[in-house]
């Protein structure tokens, strides 16, 4: 019997995949199965289930919004850094749709509009990006640290509602609304000609040359397939390094000898990116 349910959907569907199969089969075959292993073992993290797959598309279901919301911010940093190390005609990205609503619940499958407008919102993410509707935005925003841009409201078909869509700014602030929203809002400081606090461009640029630099692209890739055991230990060796730096200077047998049960955990439990 078909029940009716209100919950996260969670909708995936790779960028171009008919063009790289046609150009490497074999290949792109290959990297889908790898993101898709990316993408169950990060599924499993945040509670979420994976419901269906055809072709290169991807549909899971999760309680918890929130938890959806940081599965697939963690999903997109560990599948673009692997992207990093790729030529352009190799990487396989995929665009995010997120949708909190209801949906009828048949067997192992789901179906209803919820379903349907979690597709329309992954149809509007940027390749490698992540688009939530509304009542996404309204329950994440408040709980997580990244930020959100309104994406405007899409109408897919003549007399239906407008879908109301944010792009969720992957490694940014959750620091309030964006240029573009604050400008919009009757108002606002930004309406009003203020401008932006004095060097505000530079930081935001040295933020993202750093992001970009290779070795922070790889750390972050390996950080995110980690096991909460190694993620502690590795956090705990950053913490000691921050405070003996700031006090005492690394050559402080306080901040070697804390630190060598840590690199032992991490030595042995850790999980190396694929190249």
């Amino acid at each position: 019997m078909a029940k009716r349910k209100l919950t996260t959907i969670f909708c995936a569907d790779a960028v171009q995949y008919g063009s790289l199969m046609a150009t490497d089969e074999d290949g792109t075959l290959a990297r889908l199965q790898e993101y898709r292993d990316v993408m169950n073992d990060l599924f499993g993290r945040y509670e979420g289930r994976e419901i269906n797959t055809w072709g290169d598309a991807v549909i899971a279901e999760f309680d918890s919004v929130v938890e959806a919301v940081r599965c697939a911010v963690e999903i997109q940093t560990a599948l673009n850094s692997r992207n990093d190390l790729l030529s352009d005609n190799q990487k396989l990205q995929f665009r995010i749709g997120i949708n909190l609503g209801d949906v009828i619940h048949q067997g192992d499958n789901i179906y209803g509009d919820g379903v349907n407008v979690a597709s329309r919102l992954e149809a509007l993410a940027d390749p490698g990006g992540i688009m939530v509707s509304k009542s996404v935005h309204d329950f994440a925003a408040r709980q997580l640290a990244v930020g959100f841009d309104f994406g405007g409201k899409h109408v897919a078909k003549d007399g239906e509602q407008a879908i109301e869509s944010y792009k969720v700014r992957i490694g940014g602030g959750n620091a309030g609304p964006s240029m573009d929203e604050a400008e919009a809002k009757p108002g606002s400081r930004k309406s009003q000609g203020s401008t932006p606090p004095p060097f505000a461009d530079d930081a935001r640029t040295f933020a993202d040359t750093v992001q970009s630099l290779p070795t922070v692209s790889w750390m972050r890739s390996w950080y995110a397939i980690q096991s909460k055991k190694v993620k502690w230990s590795a956090l705990a060796i950053a913490g000691m390094f921050i405070i003996n730096l700031l006090f005492s200077g690394l050559a402080n047998p306080w901040f070697i000898i804390p630190s060598l049960p840590f690199l032992l955990i991490i030595w042995l439990g850790q999980k190396k990116p694929e190249s």
